[in-house]
């Protein structure tokens, strides 16, 4: 009667024990299947993982003037946010970069759900190794020192090409423009971004082809040197060398002041034709860039001269 009783007892405790197995196996089956939910701060390759305010990635977004006409690459992408944002609200195409590879399949759902696969690509990769140069614009959301690892692609791509960051700045390349929204979910820190415009490389000599009273044997010389979009030079015409006034380069659109031989103010600006930048061409017009009639403005074509 013992020997029943005991074996009684070892297979109701093995039921159980199997019962209470497939409890267990099925929560954790149940789990498995649940959607991924990244939680904020979780690590990544080389950043964890914090979505840009609402707010700030909107103004971003504007100031970079994203429209039907771009493409935007969003390095580390994330759950999809701003490749969604722009292709929703914007009407842009847009690539997302990202290393994670759930956080990839999230954004891809994602970008599914808001109606946008036909204008947004969700990439896992390396934002290191995966070619992004065809962008216009260029969204980060990194760290200091990865931007500045960065900075030479992004320095090297076509001039005019739009960069915004979220946070974190380029460290000696000055931003063209700081940009700042009330802040939201913490009262003590203002979300912050910065604006760029890849400058086009004009440093060194040319010779201003147009330049009124000019001939080849006779030329107008340009010198600039430049430091990222700060640039200053000088201009040389019949033995006179003035420096240039008021010289802005924005992307690839070069403006300046400078004195012609009768003393009077003239006004320039040109925008470089290559990618190589050894051309550029515009016009010359009067002071404070108004008209010359009858006949101004000059048309003028400047090429670069090798050291």
């Amino acid at each position: 009667m013992r020997l029943d009783f005991v074996g009684f007892s070892m297979a109701s405790i093995a039921l159980r024990f199997c019962a209470a197995w497939l409890v267990v196996g099925s929560a954790v089956l149940a789990h498995a299947n649940e959607p991924y939910k990244p939680k904020l701060g979780q690590p990544g390759k080389d950043v964890m993982w914090l979505p840009t305010q609402d707010a700030l990635m909107q103004r971003m977004l504007e100031v970079a003037r994203v429209g039907p006409q771009d493409l935007v690459f969003d390095l580390g992408a994330g759950d999809g946010k701003i490749a969604i944002a722009a292709a929703k609200q914007f009407g842009a195409r847009a690539v997302g970069i990202e290393y994670n590879a759930r956080l990839a399949e999230l954004a891809q759902r994602q970008v599914t759900q808001a109606g946008v696969s036909h204008l947004v690509k969700i990439i896992q990769g390396d934002i290191f190794k995966e070619d992004f140069s065809s962008a216009t614009v260029l969204t980060l959301y990194l760290l200091d020192e990865l931007n500045q690892m960065l900075r030479p692609t992004v320095l090297s791509m076509k001039p005019g090409t739009r960069v915004v960051s979220t946070s974190f700045a380029m460290g000696d390349w000055e931003p063209d423009e700081v940009i700042q929204v009330s802040a939201t979910e913490d009262r003590y820190r203002t979300p912050t971004g910065y604006y760029w415009l890849v400058p086009a490389r004009i440093e060194g000599q040319w010779q201003l082809n147009g330049w009124p009273e000019s001939n080849p044997n006779a030329p107008a010389i340009l010198r600039i040197t430049q430091r990222y979009q700060r640039v200053a030079g000088t201009f040389t015409f019949k033995g006179v060398t003035q420096p240039l006034l008021g010289a802005q380069l924005k992307g690839a659109e070069l403006s300046f002041s400078c004195v012609d031989a009768q003393g009077a103010l003239k006004w320039v600006r040109a925008r470089v034709q290559q990618q190589d930048a050894q051309e550029m061409t515009g016009e010359i017009l009067g002071a404070y860039g108004q008209p010359e009639t009858p006949v101004g403005p000059w048309e003028l074509k400047a090429t670069r001269i090798k050291p």
